[in-house]
């Protein structure tokens, strides 16, 4: 079943609650009055008691009694109807409660997913549950039960009475002669002696209140203070003007009773409609029985007719007075419901408290002593009557099995429903006892009762009476608490079936299943619930056996494996019977979640059934746009119907469509075909691109052609926020947003966009064809509507309201056909848009807007036919015909933006962001530009130079500025550093052999071995080597049709593969102020990079001795280039040549090339590898001038017949590039012209030298030295040479460390795990082993051969420089241990063949980077050749006890050879 609001024990409760009558006198009426109630009304929102009262059960066990609530009605007399079934009021009444309730539009929705369901249903099913109250509150009072019988009456008479004290006995005596007279079968009363409670009623506002106090003492002294109570209302006095908030409880219980009262006057009653109950038209009709001896004592008999009683009388007499004072009724009614009559407008807060406190102290001081009294008075007499007569009778009926006793004059009855018991039969007196106890809550001793008298009416075959016990014992059972035993079910289902098939009794049997589904529900027993609602499904009420249909399908869908289909299926059987119910709207809602489960699942004629039904009920409901979306699916959906029912179906649509629609003028109707996929709708801004001329190449910008792609539109954010920057001096305004040409649903449409006037609109909309039948749209164009506006409008408000008027083309179409607004906006119109069978095409309609202002594109306007105009016979049937089924309408073009998913309640609720898409703003016009590319490449080699030309046109009417690119690859291309001057055209021939280099011619005899050309050059002459790139345009503005060309000089990436590469210009307007400030132009190119040449970089420091005079050069380092040809001749290169190695810092330089082959030609064929060696000197700061610090040193070492200046561009453009870190590269927005920092630092301050020792020690072999080599390659191409240029370039930064050119994959790092809780203290970060390890350098110098006389001199002793060089920038301590033996690897000692003579071990200390000599000797014993190297030199940094002597690296064999000379 669906989810209540009330839980199970609330509902079983609820439903039995303790009833009490109330009998007023006139003027204690008047009094309520004065608020629009009488007085059950006025007590009826206070009738649930929050505080706990408790009684004594008949064992003196103190009982609590929670959460209690009573019913308080006025006193209705009526002949009691038949309680087997319902009357034709209670049939009309309940399917007017079914109908008044309705489920909240997209309110209570319940989604669940199961298996490839995902279904939205609602959870709750409030008229479910409004007629269930309503049920149960309609049932009669019946005979075999008690619970729905008065225990109290409560006396009710007005302080202003003369003697109140005489109405009071009146009105006892009333109440007296209305249960005992036997004058009346309605109301049943539970017990003879009848609780009998005095209210004395004072006004505040007229009575006195002394008077009144000194009445009630009067009464507490008569009938007790437990029997009586004060209660004072209308404290509030109402002053004009005054306007004070008090709430009104009663709006929602007299709602319920709106539809009683409306039932109870349309069926005519034997009896006088009561006077006051008309003039207060708050309750149901309320009759009295007027006796005129009762008038004289002026008493006035409350006695209400039962809202639901039938008609007895066959006076036609009162037939008619009884119509015309219920339609006077009426229209008083509807007089009141307009004007809003408030309720309580009398009352104060206070009074509020004072009537709940009357109730809790009636309750609890009144109405429970008297329960408890009568439930120990019951429980006594069974006591003393059963130990007596039953045991006695029990055994006569042992033996004889005889039938009832006769003392308790039972007569039998011969029908279905068995005995008929006296009211002084013990049996009932037991069931009475029972029922009291079940009004308490006390369920234990009632569920004790009600086994009791099953097992007596049983045995006596009172099966209506039997059936009462056994479903009170099982609701008794449920309800107590700790559920000392398990929930009889079965007790239910006898019960069921006793009121259904042997007493006939359906009104019973309906309450006892819905009763026991209630309670299985709460044990999740679904399958059984369901199947119990199922049993009581019958032919004798469509609007029963629709809702618990309905309730069946909600138990299979709660089930915890969900029967979908079953769910489904019983919501379609719950629709047919609320459909022959008369309930439309729910038979409606039926089929809509049942058409959830079947749709798109293969059920096509299924679907294609509860679709038809679905537009047939919203038809009737008065709903064509659900009736149209209906029959749209019948039409729209994957149909296995035949090409010729599709037809049929669209042209019957068609029909009905055009009959609906017609008459209405006022604006183009709403058509279901072709299918507009609004998600798919694309908006382009713009001109489409020129075509490329000749050997020119158009940018490639964006059109409608290319497919969206988000990363790279993310990309070309980026680069438009670098440039943007760029431009506004490093910072990106507030107000920025991306330039977006083309708008789908992937973009970002939150604002509004912006088109430009005389730029077209392309708007793409996508149609789909669903049927096997043709469609043809004819006259197809956009609607729009049109705000102008000034331009400062739109600049300083454009959210404000228009001034001026709003210009639409909506009503071309119903004037006289498509009209044209060319001095607005230029629509553009599609004669014929044919569509085939089941196709899916795209229509671009364009508009041309005119003027500046606000443009809104509604949707798109076309005549539908259902097949094509060029089939139709010529004849003039069948140019009716063709007429007959041409629909002319329009579809809006409604985009949803994207789900909200930001705070709780966009998470919670389905909400849907802005999409403006189609809501441009045009704006003033713009500058536009188009970019021509001449000779540019489309393969390159891995650091191939090539130079290419770029033409800029300014093909608008207003002039450019500001222009720049900026690019996702800025090593790849280059402007030039210095502003160009203007250039002739471009021309293939003289470009064919033309070098992209700088180049100037050195002598012949020069040795690749002499010294390098060095070059200081400041970075303020590299301007553009940022990733904004400022593109010099001779006089920084294009005028209007204006073009200009300039060189670019390309090169090649240094990986191999296909590259795409993104260029985004970037121009503004030279007329500022305007909303748009700037517009971007995109390029992507696609360059194939082939592999050529691979360079490894390693440095070391120099062993080689210093001469005396120039001990100051020991500051040197080697670097070892390894060139390999890795070209595998794919692209016809023979060989390459290296024709320079150049290389730039700060604070070093190459010296010279170290080549022993003299005359050795560097050339590579392919997979060949050279290697080359350099001398690298540091560069003097003494020797520099102070101003060149912050320059950047080039040398040019040229290994051929001509030198490349490689401080020039494009060479040392790409240099400058291709050496920045990448993090510079990416973050580079500022302005052109600024250079990142070099990597290192130079040399520290001393102040900062001992700060950090970590940093010291790295330092120590660090290296900031660039290297480039420049190299020719030679290709074969259409039977002729060309020759190709190139440069790669190595970053040298660590001693030691092989750099390549080729940036190698990183390996994946090992994971970690993640520490969520910071170390105390960080841990100190220990210099490497390899870092310690160069500290020191050393180098030996020895003769290479010594002679000595070993005949005349047995001990040869040599002379040994040893040389020891700090290297770091702290001072080192040196152990020198010349007695170290070498352990080789097969772990065998061997000894040398020589020694060292004098001190074995030196300790030594030498500062920063400090050369020292120690003088050795080495002595010999006979002759050989003898390594001298020390395998023991072992150095850490002064002052630091946590690092450890590090052996150092020593430099390669010492090998001396001693000769043997005679004497």
């Amino acid at each position: 079943m669906a989810r209540c609001v009330q839980s199970v024990q609330e509902f079983i409760q609820d439903s039995f609650v303790p009833k009490v009558a109330v009998l007023c006198s006139e003027d204690a009426e008047k009094v309520t009055r004065k608020n629009n109630l009488n007085f059950a009304e006025l007590l009826r929102p206070f009738c649930r008691l929050t505080s706990e009262g408790h009684l004594r059960d008949p064992n003196n066990q103190l009982q609590p009694v929670k959460n209690i609530r009573i019913s308080i009605n006025n006193i209705v007399t009526y002949p009691s109807p038949a309680s087997g079934t319902l009357s034709s009021a209670q049939r009309r009444l309940l399917s007017e409660v079914v109908l008044s309730c309705q489920p909240s539009e997209g309110g209570g929705a319940n989604v669940i997913t199961a298996g490839d369901y995902d279904l939205s249903f609602n959870a709750t099913t409030p008229w479910f549950e409004a007629y269930r109250e309503s049920f149960l509150q309609s049932m009669s009072a019946s005979d075999h039960e008690f619970l729905n019988h008065y225990l109290a009456c409560l006396l009710v008479v007005s302080s202003g009475e003369a003697v109140p004290v005489d109405q009071f006995l009146k009105l006892s005596q009333e109440q007296h002669r209305i249960q005992h007279s036997g004058e009346y079968t309605s109301p049943k009363w539970f017990i003879p002696n009848t609780l009998k409670y005095y209210v004395l009623l004072h006004d505040m506002s007229e009575g006195d209140e002394q008077r009144a106090d000194t009445v009630y003492e009067d009464m507490k002294q008569r009938y007790g203070a437990q029997g009586c109570y004060l209660l004072k209302l209308n404290s509030h006095t109402i002053i004009a003007g005054a306007d004070e908030q008090i709430p009104d409880p009663w709006s929602q219980y007299l709602q319920k009773n709106n539809l009683h009262s409306q039932d109870s006057v349309e069926e005519p009653a034997p009896a006088v409609v009561n006077r006051a109950a008309i003039e207060n038209n708050v309750d149901a009709v309320e009759v009295v029985w007027h006796d005129s001896a009762e008038k004289a004592d002026g008493v006035l008999n409350c006695l209400d007719r039962h809202p639901l009683q039938l008609d007895t009388s066959s006076d036609p007499g009162n037939l008619d007075t009884l119509r015309i004072m219920t339609s006077e009724q009426k229209k008083s009614t509807e007089g009141q419901a307009g004007a809003a009559t408030t309720h309580g407008a009398c009352l104060t807060l206070s009074d509020h408290d004072r009537i709940r406190q009357f109730v809790q102290e009636f309750t609890f001081r009144g109405l429970l002593p008297h329960i408890e009294k009568n439930i120990r008075q019951l429980n006594d007499q069974l006591v003393s009557r059963k130990g007596l007569s039953r045991s006695l009778f029990s055994a006569t009926k042992k033996w004889f099995g005889g039938g009832k006793v006769p003392e308790k004059s039972i007569s039998e009855f011969k029908g279905t429903t068995g005995l008929l018991y006296p009211q002084e039969a013990p049996e009932l007196q037991i069931r009475k006892m029972a029922d009291l106890c079940f009004l308490v809550q006390h369920y234990e001793l009632a569920y004790s009762c009600y086994h009791t008298a099953k097992k007596d009416f049983l045995s006596d075959q009172a099966m209506l009476y039997a059936a009462g016990a056994l479903e009170m014992a099982a609701v008794s059972s449920f309800l107590q608490a700790g559920a000392p035993r398990p929930y009889p079910a079965h007790y239910m289902e006898t019960a069921i079936q006793t009121y259904r098939d042997i007493c006939k009794n359906m009104v019973l049997a309906e309450r006892c299943a819905l009763l026991s589904a209630e309670v299985l529900k709460s044990q999740c027993k679904y399958s059984d619930a369901a199947a119990l609602l199922i049993k009581m499904t019958s032919e004798d009420s469509d609007l029963r056996s629709a809702l618990l249909l309905e309730q069946a399908a909600h138990c299979f869908i709660n089930m915890r494996n969900p029967m979908v289909r079953k769910f489904a299926f019983h919501m379609i059987l719950a629709g047919h019977r609320f459909s022959k119910a008369g309930q439309k709207r729910h038979a409606l809602r039926c089929y809509c979640q049942a058409l959830q489960v079947y749709k798109g699942k293969g059920w096509s004629l299924a679907e294609d059934h509860i679709n038809f039904t679905i537009g047939r009920q919203s038809f009737t409901l008065m709903q064509p746009e659900n009736a149209a979306s209906a029959f749209r699916e019948i039409l729209t959906n994957n149909s296995q119907q035949t090409a010729t029912q599709q037809g049929a179906f669209l042209r019957e649509f068609l029909y009905v469509y055009k009959s609906v629609m017609a008459g209405s003028e006022v604006q183009l109707p709403e058509l279901p075909l072709p299918c507009i996929h609004s998600s798919a709708i694309r908006i382009y801004f713009g001109h489409e691109r020129r075509l490329a001329e000749g050997e020119k190449q158009a940018a490639t910008h964006v059109s409608l052609d290319q497919e969206y792609d988000p990363e790279l539109a993310a990309l070309w954010c980026h680069l438009e926020e670098q440039v943007v920057a760029a431009a506004n001096g490093g910072v990106v305004p507030v107000t920025f947003q991306p330039t977006q040409c083309c708008l789908n649903s992937q973009t970002d449409n939150l604002s509004s966009p912006l088109a430009v006037v005389e730029e077209p609109i392309i708007v793409e909309v996508v149609f789909r064809n669903p049927l096997k039948v043709p469609l043809v749209l004819s006259d197809l164009y956009l609607l729009w509507r049109f705000t102008p506006k000034h331009p400062s409008q739109l600049l300083d408000n454009p959210t404000a309201e228009p001034e001026a008027e709003v210009i639409t083309n909506e009503r071309d179409m119903l004037t006289s056909g498509v009209t044209k607004k060319d001095d607005v906006i230029s629509t553009e119109v599609i004669p014929e848009f044919f569509m085939s069978t089941e196709e899916t095409k795209a229509a671009r309609l364009k508009l041309l807007p005119r003027l500046t202002g606000q443009l809104n594109i509604l949707g798109v306007a076309y005549s539908l036919a259902a097949f094509p105009l060029t089939e139709v016979a010529s004849g003039t049937e069948g140019h009716q015909t063709v007429e007959s089924l041409m629909v002319s309408g329009k579809q809006n073009l409604e985009i949803r933006g994207p789900r909200l998913n930001h705070t709780k309640e966009d998470k919670t609720l389905v909400r849907h962001g802005l999409d403006r898409r189609l809501n441009p703003i045009i704006t003033p016009a713009m500058p536009l530009m188009e970019v021509f590319f001449l000779q540019f490449p489309t393969a390159l080699l891995c650091g191939e130079i090539r130079k290419a030309y770029v033409e800029f046109s300014n093909v608008s009417s207003v002039s450019l500025c500001g222009l720049r690119v900026v690019s996702t690859h800025p090593d790849f291309f280059t402007f030039g550093g210095m502003p160009t001057t203007p250039h002739t055209p471009f021309s293939s021939a003289v470009a064919e052999n033309c070098s992209a280099y700088k180049t100037q011619a050195t002598s012949p005899l020069t040795q690749p071995s002499s010294a390098a050309s060095v070059m200081l050059v400041s970075p303020q002459e590299f301007c553009q080597t940022s990733g904004v790139v400022y593109i010099p345009v001779e006089g920084g503005t294009l005028q209007p049709g204006q073009s200009t060309q300039l060189p670019l000089w390309l090169r090649g990436p240094d990986q191999e593969g296909v590259h795409e590469i993104n260029f985004l210009f970037y121009y503004e307007s030279a007329e500022k102020g305007g909303k748009k400030s700037h517009r971007v132009l995109r390029h992507t190119v696609f360059i194939c990079a082939s592999r050529s040449l691979s360079v490894c970089a390693t440095a070391c420091r120099s062993n080689i001795p210093p001469a005396e005079s120039r001990e100051e050069e020991t500051n040197n380092m080697l670097v070892f280039l390894d060139v390999e040809n890795i070209n595998t001749s794919e692209a016809g290169v023979r060989e390459f040549h290296i024709v320079q190695v150049s290389s730039m810092s700060r604070h070093w330089q190459l010296q010279k090339c170290i080549n022993p082959a003299k005359d050795k030609e560097y050339k590579l064929t392919s997979r060949e590898r050279t290697k080359l060696c350099f001398r690298a000197t540091r560069c003097k700061p003494s020797q520099a001038p102070s101003h060149a610090v912050e320059k950047y040193i080039f040398a040019d070492l040229n290994l051929g017949n001509e030198r490349i200046i490689s401080s020039t561009t494009p060479c040392g453009d790409f240099f400058l590039r291709c050496c920045q870190t990448p993090e510079s590269s990416r973050d580079s927005v500022a302005a052109a012209g600024t250079l990142p920092q070099s990597r290192s630092h130079g040399h520290l301050p001393a102040t900062d030298r001992t700060s950090d020792i970590a940093n010291i020690i790295k330092k120590c072999n660090e290296v900031d030295l660039d290297i480039v080599v420049l190299w020719k390659a030679f290709v074969v191409e259409d039977n002729k040479q060309l020759i190709l240029e190139g440069q790669f370039h190595v970053a040298l930064q660590t001693i030691g460390k092989e750099t390549y050119s080729l940036t190698h994959r990183e390996e994946a790092q090992e994971m970690v795990l993640l520490k969520f809780k910071s170390e105390l203290t960080p841990p100190v970060i220990q210099p490497s082993v390899d870092q310690l390890s160069n500290l020191v350098t050393t180098n030996l110098h020895y003769p290479e051969t010594y002679s000595h006389p070993f005949m005349l001199e047995r001990l040869c002793v040599v002379p040994v420089t040893l040389t020891l060089s700090n290297c770091s920038l702290a001072q080192v301590d040196v152990i020198i241990d010349l007695g170290h033996k070498i352990i080789s690897s097969e772990s065998v000692v061997v000894h040398s063949s020589f020694t060292w003579l004098g001190q074995s071990q030196y300790k030594l200390q030498l500062k920063v980077q400090e050369v020292l000599h120690l003088p050795l000797q080495a002595c010999f014993l006979h002759t050989g050749v003898f390594n001298l190297s020390i395998p023991c030199i072992l150095a850490k940094p002064t002052h630091q006890g946590t690092i450890y002597e590090t052996s150092q690296q020593t430099a390669s064999p010492a090998l001396i050879i001693i000769n043997n000379i005679s004497a």
